[in-house]
C-alpha cells in the first residue's frame, strides 16, 4: 500500500469514534447510475471500502471520492468542485485501484461523491455503522459540501412553500435564506448541469444522506436544523465499565416553540469481528427536583418506543434551551464485566424536519477492587435472663447448684446513637472477597498502582503519596492474612466472613491484660497456661453483608458501580469453659444495622508481597 494511502485510512481512523465503543445502526443510500453525492450519519471505518463493497456481485460501487474542505479560510471557489486528482481538497477510492487508493475507510459527517456502473440503473447501498452526530464545519469563503439530519422517513422541501409546509431551512436566519444558492446532483455524468442549481428550493425535496453544494456568499451559516443537539465531541455516547453520567443540551433555533422528542432505539447486530452487543443499555434521565428534601435528583426510565419529550421555548427566550443529563443504571446490567450493552438515541422535533442518532454504550463493569466504608450499629441485643423464684422470693436452683432460668430475652433494641466500624473488603476478578484489618494503597517499584497486606509492597520514594487503612475494631495480627468472606461482593450478594480471636491471643483479645495477675491467662506461677474460659475467653465474630439494590432516585441509580449499601448483621459468642460431651459455655449477642462501601481503586489483585 503507498504511504499516502496508510495516511489516509490512519487519519480517517482517528476521526472515528473507537472501534469498541460499538453501537450499530445501518444507513441505506438510493444511488442511481452515475455521480451521487452522498453524506454519511454513521461511522464504518471498522471495515474498509473494499470490504464494504465486496459483498456486491453486481460491482455497482466504482469510485468514492471524499471531499476534505480547507477550514483555514482558502477554499474560495465560485462553483462546485468536479473530483480531481492530485487536489488536495479530494481523496478518492477506485474498484480498479483497490487497496492502493488514496482513501481506504469512509468517515462520518463528510460529503462524498460515489460513482455507480452506468449498466445498473439503481442500487441501495446498505452502510452499517456506529451513527455518530458530528458537529458540521461551515465556511464561509466559498462552496459548502454537505448534508443535513434530514428525517429518513420525510421529504421536506428546501424552503417553506407557498401553503405554509416548513421547508428543512425555513427557520433559518433571513440573512443566509436571501443568499443561499443549493446544487444537487441528479446521477449521470459530471457536466456544466450536474451538480445543478436548484432553482426551485420550495418544491424541490431534501433526502437523508444526500449531500449538496451551498454557497451563502460571506455569511457564516450556523443552521443546521430547528434544534440544536451539543453532544460530545466524539458524536457519541460511551460509558465503558466505570462511567455514570453524560451530560447534552438542546437548543431551539427557530422563533417558535418547538417539541423535541428523545427515542432509545436497539442496536443491530454487530458485523463480523465487533463485540457481540447483549443488550440494551439501561438509561435515565434526571428530572428537575420538585421538593428540597428529597435526597436527590428524580429520574425517567427511556424505554424502548416510549419517547421523552421537551417543549422548548422560541429561541432567545427563558426555555429555549434544556440541558439532559442521561446516566446509566448499572443496578440493571445482568452478565459478565465486559459485556458490550448498547442502542440508539433519536432526537426527532415537532416540524417533521429533523433526524439526529447518536449512538450510546457501555460495558458491564466488574466489582472488583478495594471497598472501604463503615458499618453502623443501630440496635444491639439483650441478654436478660429471668429467674424462678420461691414463695418467699429466693431464686431456685437446679440439681447442679445453677439457677433455674424461666426465660431469656435476646430480642434487638435500638441504641441512642448509631456506632460506626471500619469495614475493609478486597473483591478479587473471580473468587471470594476478603475483609481486611489493614491495607496499604499506593505505587509499586514500576509506578502502578498497587493493593497490598504490607507496607513494603510499596515504592519507598513515593510513601508519601501512599495510604495505610486500618479498622481497629478487628484483631491486629502481623500476617495481615484477613478473613474470606463466603462469596463475592456484588449488588445481589449476601456474604458472611468469620472472624475469630482466641482466648490466648495476646496481641488482640481484649480479656488479656499482660500485667494483671487475674487477666493473664496463666496460673498463679505464671507458669502454666491457662485453658479458655478460666481468664480468657475466645470471641467469634460472624459479620454479614446483605447487599441492596441502590435508592430510587438518579444519584443512587448512577453511582452503583462505585457505591454499595445493604443490611449489616453481627453475630459475636463469647467462649468460656468446655463442659462434657463437648459442649462449651457460649454466650452470643446479635447486633443489627446498615454499611455503605465505596469503591476507591479497581485493583483486582491484593498483592501479598514484601518488598516492591
Amino acid at each position: 500500500m503507498k504511504v499516502k494511502s496508510i495516511l489516509s485510512a490512519l487519519i480517517l481512523v482517528c476521526v472515528s469514534s473507537g472501534i469498541l465503543r460499538a453501537q450499530w445502526l445501518t444507513q441505506t443510500l438510493h444511488l442511481r447510475a452515475g455521480w451521487n453525492a452522498v453524506y454519511l450519519h454513521v461511522d464504518p471505518s471498522h471495515a474498509t471500502i473494499d470490504e464494504m463493497v465486496a459483498l456486491d456481485p453486481s460491482f455497482a460501487v466504482e469510485e468514492v471520492w471524499m471531499w476534505r474542505p480547507d477550514l483555514s479560510g482558502q477554499q474560495f471557489s465560485t462553483s462546485p468542485l468536479a473530483p480531481t486528482t492530485g487536489d488536495s481538497r479530494w481523496l478518492s477510492w477506485s474498484r480498479q485501484e483497490g487497496e492502493d487508493s488514496q482513501l481506504q475507510r469512509m468517515a462520518p459527517g463528510v460529503a462524498y461523491l460515489v460513482r455507480i456502473n452506468a449498466s445498473i440503473p439503481a442500487y441501495d447501498w446498505n452502510i452499517q455503522g456506529k451513527p455518530v452526530a458530528k458537529r458540521t464545519q461551515w465556511t464561509s469563503s466559498g462552496l459548502n459540501f454537505l448534508g443535513f439530519p434530514v428525517p429518513a422517513d420525510a421529504s421536506p422541501t428546501f424552503r417553506t412553500d407557498n401553503r405554509g409546509n416548513v421547508g428543512f431551512f425555513g427557520p433559518a436566519p433571513l440573512d443566509f435564506l436571501r443568499v443561499a444558492e443549493f446544487y444537487k446532483y441528479d446521477a449521470g455524468d459530471l457536466g456544466p448541469n450536474n451538480p445543478a442549481f436548484v432553482y426551485a428550493p420550495r418544491t424541490t425535496r431534501m433526502a437523508r444522506g444526500e449531500a449538496y453544494w451551498i454557497k451563502s456568499g460571506d455569511y457564516y451559516n450556523r443552521y443546521f436544523g430547528p434544534v440544536e443537539i451539543s453532544s460530545p465531541e466524539a458524536g457519541q455516547l460511551f460509558y465503558g465499565d466505570k462511567g455514570r453520567v453524560i451530560g447534552m443540551r438542546i437548543r431551539n433555533v427557530t422563533s417558535a416553540p418547538i417539541t423535541v422528542n428523545l427515542s432509545l432505539l436497539a442496536s443491530e447486530t454487530a458485523p463480523a469481528g465487533q463485540p457481540t452487543v447483549t443488550g440494551i443499555i439501561p438509561l435515565i434521565i434526571r428530572e428537575a427536583r420538585t421538593n428540597a428534601v428529597l435526597v436527590g435528583y428524580p429520574y425517567s426510565r427511556l424505554v424502548l418506543g416510549t419517547p421523552h419529550t421537551w417543549t422548548l421555548a422560541a429561541a432567545g427566550n427563558n426555555g429555549s434551551d434544556a440541558e439532559i443529563v442521561l446516566g446509566i443504571d448499572r443496578s440493571q446490567l445482568t452478565g459478565n464485566a465486559g459485556d458490550l450493552v448498547a442502542g440508539v438515541l433519536r432526537f426527532t422535533d415537532s416540524l417533521g424536519l429533523s433526524q439526529t442518532d447518536v449512538g450510546v454504550s457501555g460495558n458491564v463493569g466488574s466489582y472488583a477492587g478495594l471497598w472501604i466504608g463503615d458499618a453502623v450499629v443501630t440496635q444491639v441485643g439483650q441478654y436478660l435472663k429471668k429467674y424462678e423464684r420461691d414463695t418467699s422470693d429466693t431464686p431456685v436452683t437446679n440439681a447442679d447448684g445453677t439457677y433455674k432460668i424461666t426465660s431469656l430475652d435476646t430480642s434487638l433494641t435500638g441504641v441512642s446513637r448509631g456506632y460506626p466500624l471500619r469495614l475493609i473488603v478486597h473483591n478479587p476478578a473471580s473468587g471470594s472477597a476478603t475483609l481486611l484489618q489493614q491495607v496499604y494503597v499506593g505505587m509499586n517499584a514500576a509506578t502502578n498502582p498497587v493493593v497490598a497486606r504490607f507496607e513494603g509492597a510499596l515504592n519507598p520514594s513515593q510513601l508519601r503519596d501512599s495510604r495505610r487503612i486500618s479498622a481497629p475494631h478487628l484483631p491486629y495480627s502481623s500476617s495481615n492474612t484477613g478473613w474470606a468472606f463466603s462469596g463475592p461482593v456484588n449488588p445481589a450478594a449476601t456474604v458472611t466472613a468469620t472472624v475469630t480471636t482466641r482466648f490466648d491471643d495476646g496481641e488482640s483479645n481484649p480479656f488479656l491484660h499482660a500485667y494483671h495477675p487475674d487477666h493473664d491467662n496463666l496460673d498463679s506461677d505464671r507458669a502454666k497456661t491457662l485453658s479458655q474460659g478460666s481468664e480468657s475467653y475466645s470471641i467469634v465474630r460472624a459479620l454479614t453483608l446483605q447487599f441492596l439494590p441502590p435508592a430510587d432516585h438518579f444519584d443512587a441509580r448512577t453511582s452503583s458501580a462505585q457505591n454499595l449499601t445493604g443490611n449489616y448483621a453481627e453475630s459475636v459468642s463469647i467462649k468460656g469453659l468446655a463442659r462434657g460431651g463437648g459442649n462449651v459455655d457460649t454466650r452470643t449477642f446479635e447486633t443489627r444495622g446498615s454499611f455503605s462501601l465505596q469503591r476507591i481503586t479497581d485493583v483486582p489483585v491484593l498483592s501479598s508481597a514484601t518488598t516492591p
